[in-house]
């Protein structure tokens, strides 16, 4: 399970995976990356995902978002 949740700098968003922040593909990767997933997405019927630029997204159902991203769901909501 996922214990710990911190957002990484640009810097080392675009040494993990070669994209600027905004535009980081939710799965491609070469590396594996660790996914965590908002439950609210789940809520929608479609979300749009970020497609490599912050410019470019896809419409995608969140079920087969988080199955081909091997996301986890976990509430990481400040309270």
């Amino acid at each position: 399970g996922v214990n710990r949740c911190a957002r990484p700098d640009a810097d080392r968003v675009r040494k993990a995976t070669g994209f600027p922040i905004g535009g980081v593909p939710p799965f491609g990767h070469s590396t594996p990356l660790d996914t965590v997933v908002d439950p609210h997405l789940c809520e929608f019927d479609v979300v749009w995902a970020a497609a490599g630029t912050p410019r470019h997204v896809f419409p995608i159902d969140p079920a087969h978002l988080i199955e081909i991203s091997g996301g986890t769901i976990a509430d990481f909501t400040a309270t």
